[in-house]
């Protein structure tokens, strides 16, 4: 088994290495993160607003005189990941990387409609929330990489204007990005000008409707979900952060529904409930991570402190518990260890995928309000996050269940470990 397990290993880890240090998706993942102290003030906003004991007419007076905390941060995240994009990518290359972000938000923006419909009647010289949010997402990623790819080009080809040395460094990093910047925009609103002329219609909407809704779909399904977990465990196996390499592909798929629940629940609880989406970067954050870390290990360490005779294991575990409340466990990952322990190989991979599946159908039955968007920290412990990501002490109470569940999962296992001298 411990063979199997090493050339399985060294088959999977130049793979994930190459998944991981991608410049695409390091870049996209830098970006969000980039993003991510504008969520966390939004985020406070919507909690705060929406806290279940307010009245409704309370909370919509808050919302009145603190929804812009909102609507300038969360509810424009896709200006923000555009920005970051072309920033990394540009840093990446060696290029000035200021002019690489600006010109990737101006790319977007180029592409962006300014109208909106309201009773059938089109109102033009505006720019909707929902266009440089949810709904714009996928749009403002494709465009920012091209625009920035594309800048980055014309920059290391020579196309740059050189002054002379005596001019002021601002004024000359000026005038070195005019002809690349002019040069992307202008096929950024080449491209925009035949879509309208000749289709009648945006690539903001084309892409909404042919590659944003659907992808968005699969990769918040059921399985998707569950798939996304079992590789996160899969990976951490083997010693690979799983969590970076697996978020970096699904992380615009829960961020898209966040921002989505987010705008519904501006419209009122029931809206949400009705309309909202159950898998969203706050779910995948509060009722897998919050859990005790990669691999929901709190109970474990509880379990091994309170069951296990062992003296090694309970060490690891009292060293670890304190880390663990916070969601922190390279301790339990590499001090018991579950790196390539074969022996633990099984709960270590079933009990988040049940547990993730638990959550799911918590939310889709009902019993649990679905969670407002409102991006929990991942270090915030279990308990309180799941009632500040649902504002609903049912969201606690699924944690709990599913807490209960991962240990009976791991119960066995850890029996089998203490009463055995190998691990």
């Amino acid at each position: 088994m411990n063979k199997f397990m090493d050339n399985l290993g060294a088959r999977i880890a130049p793979v994930a290495g190459k998944i991981g240090s991608n410049l695409y998706l390091t870049v996209l993942r830098d970006a969000f993160m980039m993003s991510f102290p504008l969520t966390m003030f939004g985020s406070f906003i919507v909690v705060f607003n929406n806290l279940p004991f307010w009245p409704d007419s309370l909370k919509g007076t808050f919302s009145e005189l603190f929804g812009n905390g909102q609507n300038a941060t969360m509810s424009i995240l896709t200006v923000f990941v555009t920005i970051g994009i072309g920033y990394y990518f540009s840093k990446a290359k060696d290029v000035e990387a200021i002019f690489g972000a600006v010109v990737a938000l101006a790319a977007y923006l180029i592409l962006t409609p300014f109208f909106a419909i309201f009773d059938e009647v089109t109102q033009s010289g505006l720019l909707t929330l929902d266009r440089l949010g949810a709904k714009g997402m996928f749009l403002g990623i494709i465009s920012a990489f091209l625009a920035a790819k594309l800048y980055v080009f014309l920059v290391q080809k020579g196309f740059v204007i050189k002054m002379p040395d005596g001019v002021p460094p601002a004024v000359s990093k000026s005038f070195s990005a005019l002809i690349p910047v002019m040069g992307t925009l202008f096929a950024f609103l080449i491209a925009n000008a035949l879509m309208v002329g000749l289709f009648d219609t945006n690539l903001h909407d084309v892409i909404y409707n042919v590659i944003q809704k659907p992808l968005t779909g699969v990769g918040t399904s059921l399985p998707g979900t569950m798939i996304a977990i079992f590789l996160v465990q899969f990976l951490w196996f083997f010693g690979l952060h799983g969590q970076v390499i697996v978020n970096s592909v699904f992380e615009p798929f829960w961020q898209t529904n966040a921002l989505d629940n987010v705008e519904l629940l501006k419209k009122g609880s029931s809206e949400l409930a009705k309309h909202g989406h159950i898998v969203t970067k706050s779910f995948m954050d509060t009722f897998t991570v919050s859990l005790g870390g990669s691999g929901s290990t709190l109970i474990v360490l509880i379990l091994i402190l309170a069951l296990m005779k062992k003296k090694q294991y309970k060490e690891v575990a009292r060293l670890a518990i304190a880390p663990g409340i916070f969601n922190v466990n390279e301790p339990v990952i590499f001090g018991i260890p579950l790196v390539m322990n074969a022996a633990l190989f099984i709960p270590w991979l079933l009990a988040p995928v049940v547990s993730v599946f638990i959550a799911y159908l918590g939310f889709a039955s009902g019993i649990v309000p679905l969670t407002t968007g409102a991006q929990v920290p991942w270090t915030m412990p279990v308990l309180i996050s799941g009632f500040l990501a649902t504002n609903s002490i049912m969201g606690s109470v699924l944690q709990l269940v599913q807490m209960i569940v991962i240990g009976i999962i791991w119960l066995p296992f850890l029996k089998m470990i203490d009463n055995t001298d190998e691990v």
